[in-house]
């Protein structure tokens, strides 16, 4: 008999197999996840741990007519695979293949699209009532991780849903990590429900042990069954849960299928807010995965046998350079704070965090708390560094602009991934920032061209008495050498880099670099091109940018950013407010739509951010200007 995964092209072809052979689906869905994501890169460790998990809520519940919603959905490769997406899977993460996270515009079975954290109870809730407003049947179910359940918003949604009493299963994946260890009291009051015995024991096994004590059993079972739910606040595991307003079933064990079965169904019986507590181990099934849970929750192609990545550079990537300089500066200065939501590593902090753990603070996924955390000790002297994903930081808008910006209070945000991140997709690519900082006021906002600039702008930066935006992108640095020490570079001054008289190109971030190609690749077409390293997106160094402008009469504005409110918008209002309306104008950046995921090099192709492509652009304006006569 062949592989049971090649006879799977729907949930309702896992529904006739044994438990054996589920276990065996299992196994194989794991070879072909480690398999795939070692030739594309992808998110490992966590869907590894929940294939079991999978198996069982869709033997239980019947997508698409029931609902499940995967919190963040870097762990739904195995609901893909047994979906009707198995024979495209190979595609996954690729530039036209199928996506690394739910689409409902890919699967009928993908109830909702998801990237961010935190967000599945209250999009399962939505569902829940819909369906009771449409009198319809059906389950709908919240599969949440433990690193998730730290945000603020999974748990204003189980408030307003044990409020409400409407049937819904929210399956809680505790794995004790979200990238990183997970950290805070709700991680330490699930990991006391893990490893005390006495939260194994149910309420009925309670009630007997106390009918056993001698004279004194029944007595002592009657006073606490008339206190308020009395037995349950001294034994019953999931009380927070249940004060919530939801019936907690668990912990059960994540890898057990036959176990879960049992519970699942229970769960789809019991009707009201059920929570479901399921243990899983991250990585399960690959060793590597298991020993470096955070290495693997998401990672490039790799070696199975080893275990290594297979793409290794010399040069530093921004993440490091910028982790690298903060200790460093630290070192320097007592009041720098590093702050970060669940992306110690990811964000370069590991270092710091270890040679300066007082000075060090992971607050769990909730980036609105480690702004408002950051603005509190900058209103008291301190100088915070929130080092956040830009995708990330969306999640703190109100934030940055009533608890920071309002105070005019000197809070750094480290702006990491910046602009185009590849094959994650829409929901991570960091696109936007440029756009919803600069409407701020009191924000500074600058951008590296190369990692040596980045040292230097995060001294500028932590010298600043007001908040200040250092935004950086994904990947390495251009390899240029690090001065040895940082200094400080003047706010609002842009760079020089070549001077020319028939075009100027305008360049901020990442885009500098791409602006220095198209310039030698012009000149060795004859042409001429002025091209500036903008530095800044505020304040714009308005001198500089009019008087080139002005004098070569041709603007091409480059940036990593959509164009509505960007970088390239910021110069036309620069322009038209300064009295220069004739200048001829091309903005190069990312249109009103969102980035689909593939590498960065075919997604800065595709968005004309190529070298090639700003050549072609300058070609067509001066060919248009010596169409119209115009010297």
């Amino acid at each position: 008999m062949g592989k049971y995964l090649d006879q799977i092209n729907s949930p309702k072809d896992i529904k006739s197999l044994t438990l054996a052979q589920l276990d065996k689906l299992a196994s194989e869905i794991r070879e072909e996840i480690i398999s795939t994501v070692a030739s594309n890169g992808g998110h490992l460790a966590p869907n590894l741990g929940v294939v079991e998990l999978t198996l069982a809520l869709h033997y239980i519940f019947r997508t698409p007519h029931d609902k499940i919603i995967w919190d963040v959905g870097h762990q739904c490769y195995g609901h893909k695979l047994i979906t009707g997406r198995r024979e495209q899977f190979k595609t996954l993460r690729r530039h036209g293949g199928i996506s690394g996270f739910p689409r409902p515009d890919e699967s009928e079975h993908d109830a909702f699209a998801t990237g961010h954290s935190s967000t599945s109870i209250s999009a399962a809730l939505g569902m829940a009532l819909a369906r009771d407003y449409n009198g319809e049947k059906s389950s709908v179910v919240a599969v949440i991780g433990d690193g998730a359940m730290t945000g603020g918003m999974a748990f204003e949604a189980l408030n307003h849903a044990g409020h409400l009493k409407t049937d819904l299963i929210v399956v809680l994946n505790d794995n004790e990590m979200s990238i990183s260890h997970n950290v805070g009291a709700m991680s330490r009051y699930l990991s006391r429900i893990r490893t005390d015995p006495k939260y194994s024991r149910s309420k009925d096994e309670i009630e007997q042990l106390l009918r056993k004590i001698p004279s004194i059993g029944s007595t002592v079972l009657k006073v606490a069954e008339r206190l308020k739910d009395g037995l349950k606040y001294l034994m019953v595991p999931g009380m927070i849960f249940e004060e919530l307003g939801f019936t907690y079933l668990g912990p059960v064990d994540g890898h057990n299928i036959g176990s879960m079965l049992v519970t699942l169904e229970q769960a789809k019986k019991l009707g009201g807010p059920v929570l479901v507590h399921v243990l899983t181990e991250k990585g399960r099934g690959y060793g590597p995965a298991v020993e470096k849970a955070d290495k693997f929750h998401g990672i490039g192609p790799f070696d199975i046998d080893s275990g290594d990545c297979l793409k290794k550079s010399d040069v530093s990537t921004y993440t490091e350079v910028f982790g690298n300089t903060l200790t460093r500066l630290a070192g320097n200065n007592p009041k720098i704070i590093a702050i970060t939501a669940a992306m110690c590593s990811g964000t370069g902090l590991s270092d710091f965090a270890q040679k300066y753990p007082k000075r060090f603070f992971d607050v769990g996924i909730a980036e609105q708390h480690a702004v408002t955390l950051a603005a509190g000790m900058a209103k008291s002297g301190l100088k915070p560094v929130v080092a956040v994903y830009s995708t990330f930081l969306q999640r703190a808008y109100d934030q940055i602009i009533h608890d920071v910006c309002l105070q005019n209070l000197p809070v750094v945000f480290a702006v990491d991934r910046g602009g185009i991140v590849g094959d994650d997709g829409p929901t991570h690519h960091g696109v936007f920032d440029y756009s919803f900082l600069r409407s701020i006021p009191n924000i500074t906002i600058m951008a590296p061209a190369d990692e040596n600039e980045l040292q230097h702008m995060l001294f500028t930066a932590l010298n600043l008495d007001a908040p200040c935006a250092l935004r950086y992108p994904r990947g390495t640095g251009v390899g240029v050498a690090l001065d040895a020490a940082p200094e400080p570079i003047a706010i609002g001054r842009a760079e020089v880099i070549t001077e020319g008289k028939d075009i100027t190109l305008l360049a901020v971030g990442n885009m500098v670099q791409v602006a220095r190609k198209a310039g030698a690749m012009l000149k060795d077409q004859g042409i001429l091109a002025t091209v500036i390293n903008a530095r800044f997106v505020k304040p714009l160094d308005a001198d500089c940018i009019t008087r080139h402008a002005a004098r070569t009469g041709r603007l091409i504005t480059i940036e990593e950013n959509v164009l509505a409110g960007g970088f390239g918008a910021a110069v036309l209002e620069l322009l038209y407010f300064s009295g220069y309306t004739g200048i001829q104008v091309k903005s190069i950046g990312i249109p009103d739509d969102f980035v689909e995921h593939g590498t960065q090099s075919e997604l800065r192709r595709k968005y004309g951010l190529a070298p090639k492509n700003v050549v072609d652009t300058a070609l067509q304006m001066i060919n248009r200007r010596k169409i119209k006569g115009i010297k």
